[in-house]
């Protein structure tokens, strides 16, 4: 069995500006437990190279702590005789989040898992970047993956509550998740790769909720 590699990073800032008309989260409306009713997600597009459609879903947890995206076809791969497109892939999802009246979200936390290959040698990073629709702020994160790999990798972005920026309260704003993965030979000879893939049902990529109370 495979055992699960950890790399951890800290993204500054994560989605978007602010909640009413650019006024600021209070931490005194911040709440530890999320909200009793149903969130319900939509997947109103996907497009990029990592997700063609019908090769990605979108899944709301059912104690709307988080939400999933799986993917069954988001792998990159470099080696000998292999086009150099094949080692960059990127996948935007723009998801629709319906949230119960009176509340808000930001994205606290983000887990990556997938599944690597990597010869001595091969050149392997993920990347991300989420905003709001008509939000111009946003920021993205980078995580080189070491080399050698044969097995499962996880990489979790925090995002402190401070630095955490959320949707408007009371509108519905599309929210873009833009992810990439990307692989080269380096100073390796043979073949490598790199997935963020769900075949087995136990690799996907998981979006933390961090919910509030709006004024």
């Amino acid at each position: 069995m495979h055992k699960l590699l950890v790399r951890g990073g800290m993204v500054l800032a994560l989605l978007a500006s602010s909640l009413l008309a650019g006024t600021p989260a209070s931490a005194g409306n911040i709440i530890t437990n999320p909200p009793p009713d149903k969130v319900v997600i939509d997947l109103v597009a996907m497009a990029g190279s990592g997700c063609r459609p019908g090769t990605a879903a979108v899944a709301v947890s059912p104690d709307n702590t988080a939400f999933t995206t799986i993917y069954s076809d988001y792998l990159v791969q470099a080696g000998p005789g292999i086009s150099p497109t094949e080692g960059r892939k990127n996948c935007q999802l723009n998801v629709l989040v319906h949230v119960p009246q009176g509340f808000t979200f930001a994205i606290a936390k983000v887990d990556y898992r997938g599944y690597g290959q990597l010869l001595k040698g091969a050149v392997a990073s993920q990347r991300a970047n989420y905003y709001f629709q008509g939000m111009s702020q946003g920021t993205y994160s980078d995580h080189p993956i070491a080399a050698p790999l044969d097995d499962n990798w996880l990489i979790s972005d925090l995002v402190p509550i401070a630095s955490t920026v959320w949707s408007p309260c009371g509108e519905l704003r599309n929210l873009n998740i833009n992810t990439e993965m990307r692989l080269t030979r380096g100073t390796s000879s043979g073949t490598s790769f790199l997935t963020m893939d769900s075949t087995d049902g136990s690799i996907d990529t998981t979006y933390h909720f961090a919910w509030e109370r709006c004024r």
